[in-house]
């Protein structure tokens, strides 16, 4: 069989469904190779898409999700999604196109050293120079995307896909991708737990990518301890469990940062610094702290664990669990969690318009059920949803944060859309990230997705212009003229709404998912509160 005959046979050896891409003359071949293959190719409007779908597959399998683009400009069109699934720790594969390999070392159209520049964004990433290779390189792509978790990039250049070989796919093996803590260490941390009077856990990433979320559970309702979650965390608890006080991920002095400036004791499971940085709630790096991860801690001034367990969390938090004792919950940590929750009820009926963020995300939250998924692109909004937006199950809010991209909310919304089409799906994006990506609506049309997609209308980067009046009391190329949402919700055979008052949104929701279909909701938002919220937190 042909180089591409072998990669695709290896690809349906490791159970892949949907490869996310467009093609190019550089992967001819590997295209020919799986259109006989039950693999279902979703072709998408830009490279970037691509990434972002199969960032979003990876999250919500637990299995990578896979792009493909050629050589040269769409190999570089992927790099933002694939760097957003490495940050966030989704599994991922890539694999690009490359021109033959007598081609390589001088300069010719397109080629680029493709691999040189995947090699910062990915876990692994290697180059095909052999068709016998292609078992090896994906058999270890894919180990190496589930281990970490992240992504890992295959290069196949062209004369290689089309190169004759013997070699077969690898036997596939279940293997245990996580290591166990040493006793000593769970002797520690159980002695600092118990000697602390206000001990709290932040919960991150991590429980949700090694589905921890039920043994957190047990684990916070056995020992009595209060639990705050990163924004990328949302989900990994109940927002309706007693135990459960905030979101944190706010720079500025949040309600959080109340409860974690009185801990004495810090247990960070499933956290990287990534999802928030350590400066933020130990500054003074005076904060005892535990640290549960399948991963080394990354160590930073203001995040020195005294104790590490190093492990899988769903064995750590059971062998916790078992040894625990149960403390007091705090009386303080609770006031939080009521200020929190009370931010939000105060919006649900304000009549106001333009709408004010928190009643639009009240209307989202009473729109969808516990398991339904809510899909935030990156901007102001982003910052209220990670606050305000009470999640009951893991993977119910998908956003990205480690590379904080702008249009990641409709392809990964479209990628929820396949994986699990039983759902309402609501996708909220700024008027500015859901121009970056706006050509795959004609993919979720063309899909025949039932999805929502609310624009918060602001005629601005609204996060930028936050961060600008805050600092210098104005703002300075932050504006800009929108087009007519609807109309172009129409040009691609969506249904377009303008919103005209705040007590119409509701109701479009319900004619939205009654009717079905791809819907775009513009939603004209007052972003004044920005810098009222700044102000509360700054004791203004």
């Amino acid at each position: 069989m042909k180089g591409s005959d072998l990669f695709v046979r290896c690809l349906e050896n490791e159970g892949v469904e949907y490869i996310f891409g467009i093609p190019g003359e550089e992967t001819l071949d590997f295209m020919d190779s799986l259109s006989r293959s039950d693999i279902e190719f979703i072709v998408v409007r830009h490279e970037q898409s691509a990434a972002f779908m199969a960032d979003a597959y990876g999250r919500l399998v637990g299995r990578p999700g896979v792009c493909l683009s050629t050589l040269g400009p769409g190999a570089t069109n992927l790099i933002t999604g694939v760097a957003d699934a490495h940050l966030d720790r989704a599994p991922l594969v890539a694999i690009t196109g490359q021109g033959s390999l007598d081609r390589a070392y001088k300069e010719s159209h397109q080629i680029l050293d493709v691999v040189g520049l995947f090699d910062k964004i990915t876990s692994w990433n290697a180059i095909a120079t052999a068709a016998h290779q292609i078992p090896e390189l994906v058999g270890k792509a894919f180990d190496i995307a589930t281990d970490v978790p992240g992504a890992t990039h295959i290069e196949l250049p062209e004369d290689v896909a089309s190169q004759e070989t013997d070699a077969i796919p690898l036997e596939k093996k279940s293997y245990s991708h996580s290591c166990n803590f040493e006793e000593n260490e769970l002797h520690k941390a159980l002695e600092m737990i118990s000697g602390a009077s206000k001990p709290l856990i932040i919960a991150g990433n991590g429980v949700i990518r090694e589905n921890a979320s039920a043994e957190l559970e047990q684990f916070v309702d056995a020992s009595n301890i209060g639990v705050v979650t990163t924004f990328m965390g949302k989900g990994a608890i109940s927002a309706d469990n007693d135990h459960f006080i905030g979101s944190m991920g706010m720079s500025e002095k949040d309600y959080i940062m109340c409860g974690l400036d009185v801990a004495d004791v810090v247990i960070t499971v499933g956290f990287d610094s990534v999802e928030y940085s350590p400066d933020h709630w130990n500054k003074r790096a005076t904060t005892k702290i535990i640290h549960v991860h399948t991963r080394h801690p990354e160590i930073e001034s203001s995040y020195i664990p005294e104790c590490a367990l190093i492990g899988s969390l769903k064995t750590t938090l059971k062998a916790m669990l078992h040894k625990i004792h149960a403390k007091e919950f705090p009386k303080y940590y609770r006031n939080i969690k009521v200020s929190m929750e009370n931010e939000l009820l105060n919006y649900r009926d304000d009549p106001s318009f333009p709408m004010k963020p928190q009643r639009i995300i009240w209307e989202v939250r009473q729109i969808l059920d516990r398991g339904d998924i809510l899909v935030s692109d990156v901007g102001a909004h982003k910052l209220w949803i990670g606050r305000l937006y009470p999640a009951f199950a893991p993977n119910t809010v998908l956003m990205s944060n480690g590379l904080a991209s702008m249009g990641f909310a409709l392809p990964a919304a479209i990628a929820s859309c396949l994986v699990h089409p039983e759902k309402k799906i609501v996708a909220i994006s700024g008027d500015a990230g859901f121009l970056m990506n706006l050509q795959d609506l004609e993919t979720a049309v063309r899909l025949d997705c039932d999805l929502v997609i609310v624009i918060f209308d602001d005629s601005s980067y609204g996060l930028i212009e936050w961060e600008c009046n805050r600092e210098f009391g104005s703002s300075f190329g932050t504006t800009f003229k929108n087009p007519d949402f609807v109309e172009l919700a129409h040009s691609f055979g969506a249904r377009g709404v303008r919103v005209r008052s705040a007590n119409e949104l509701s109701n479009i929701f319900q004619d939205a998912f009654n009717e079905g279909g791809v819907w775009l909701v513009d939603v004209p938002v007052d972003y004044s509160e920005n810098l009222k919220l700044t102000s509360i937190m700054e004791g203004k």
